[in-house]
């Protein structure tokens, strides 16, 4: 391999040069060849990358599918793409059409790429030890049936999804049977269904993403040694939507998050041993609503500010541990000056469980109904859970 990479040549790619596309470029190419495209537009589509390769575009060349169908398609290991503006991917009811596609390759870099007017964006497909770096995806979509999502990685292992801005897709980025990745400093935006979803995908690693004004920020299911560190899920509103969705997600962690104006902050439903610190739940209607079956879960050292709900049950039994949470609604005093209340803080209202059981009462959420109905609960609990409590409610909000 060494010896062909040090023959390798330079072939460029323009209007007025001996090779006019990129489908000629790659059929005249030798194995580890540069293709430099200069900048243009080529109306071109089922593009087969089947030899390692590096295409590079200079100034964004246009590669225009003209709704065609699929763009690029990479069958081989150790292929870059580099600088391209691909547009206009054909849309299919019985065919996921990619601007690109991966497909069992090993070692591909896919990076400074604009997609637009996209059906499917990049497209992962048993492909590993790769990456996708620094890509524009761009979409227009209006309904979940006909629109794809903007990056998909399926029965992957090994790839890095890092600094990607994507927006209006149906999911921002989509997982499925996929192991040991690493999403990272990507903005997902103002798409159809998730900033992110995935299942069946275990030991990920998900840091300094945000998720903003989707219509829902990220759904995590049926995974196990998840470890999301330092996101932000914003603006998430809309009568099922949340920044989170857990569900049966086991041994994890979520550290440093922030949850802020979402409908629903986390939504939990059978999901156990997690990790839940150092978050911070702002002006959320529920910061976390837990839906039952969840045992031996921590939460310690939180921020609850201004959230409608801090916590909702809808069981009475409770099996997991609240300590060391700031709630900005806890009314407790601090005798000994140690930094934590005296009196335990217990935030689960009654009124939550009744809005849980009634939705339409949430009207009555700013009337002293509430406030009488609160209190009542708070000296007496009869229909919430009566351990669940933080013994030791810090004074002060965390940093």
């Amino acid at each position: 391999m060494a010896t062909e990479v040090l023959l390798a040549k330079t072939i460029t790619i323009c209007k007025d040069c001996p090779i006019k596309t990129l489908s000629e470029g790659i059929e005249t190419a030798a194995e580890y060849d540069t293709l430099r495209v200069k900048k243009g537009t080529y109306k071109e589509y089922n593009i087969l990358v089947d030899k390692p390769l590096t295409i590079i575009g200079e100034n964004f060349p246009v590669i225009d599918g003209e709704d065609k169908g699929e763009i690029i398609r990479i069958v081989s290991d150790q292929v870059t793409l580099d600088g391209l503006f691909l547009i206009n991917v054909g849309t299919s009811y019985t065919t996921d059409y990619a601007a690109i596609r991966v497909v069992k390759s090993e070692y591909f870099d896919i990076r400074n790429i604009v997609l637009e007017k996209l059906f499917f964006g990049i497209y992962l497909e048993k492909s590993n030890n790769g990456r996708v770096y620094h890509n524009k995806i761009i979409g227009d979509a209006v309904d979940e049936y006909n629109s794809g999502n903007g990056i998909q990685l399926w029965y992957c292992k090994n790839v890095v999804v890092e600094r990607n801005i994507i927006q209006h897709v149906r999911d921002g980025i989509y997982l499925e049977f996929s192991d040991n990745i690493s999403i990272k400093d990507n903005t997902s935006t103002d798409n159809l269904r998730y900033g992110l979803h995935f299942m069946f995908s275990n030991d990920d690693i998900y840091t300094n993403n945000t998720f903003e004004n989707n219509g829902a920020g990220v759904a995590v299911m049926f995974s196990k040694r998840i470890k999301m560190l330092g996101n932000t899920f914003r603006k998430n509103w809309g009568t099922a939507a949340f920044g989170m969705l857990l569900k049966e997600i086991n041994d994890a962690e979520i550290i440093g998050n922030t949850f802020e104006e979402n409908t629903i902050g986390i939504n939990i439903e059978g999901s156990n041993r997690i990790m839940y610190k150092n978050n911070s739940f702002i002006q959320n209607g529920w910061a976390i609503k837990i839906l039952g079956a969840c045992y031996t879960n921590t939460f310690t050292l939180n921020n609850f500010l201004y959230n409608s709900f801090d916590i909702s049950y809808n069981s009475k039994l409770n099996d997991n541990v609240f300590n060391k949470n700031y709630w900005s609604s806890y009314t407790g005093y601090d005798l000994d000056k140690n930094g934590m209340g005296d009196v335990p803080y217990r935030p689960v209202k009654l009124f939550s469980y009744i809005v849980n059981k009634t939705p339409e009462t949430i009207v009555l959420l700013r009337s002293l109904f509430m406030d009488v109905i609160d209190f009542s609960e708070k000296v007496s609990p009869v229909f919430t859970p009566d351990n669940l409590l933080d013994s030791s409610p810090l004074m002060k909000q965390i940093p």
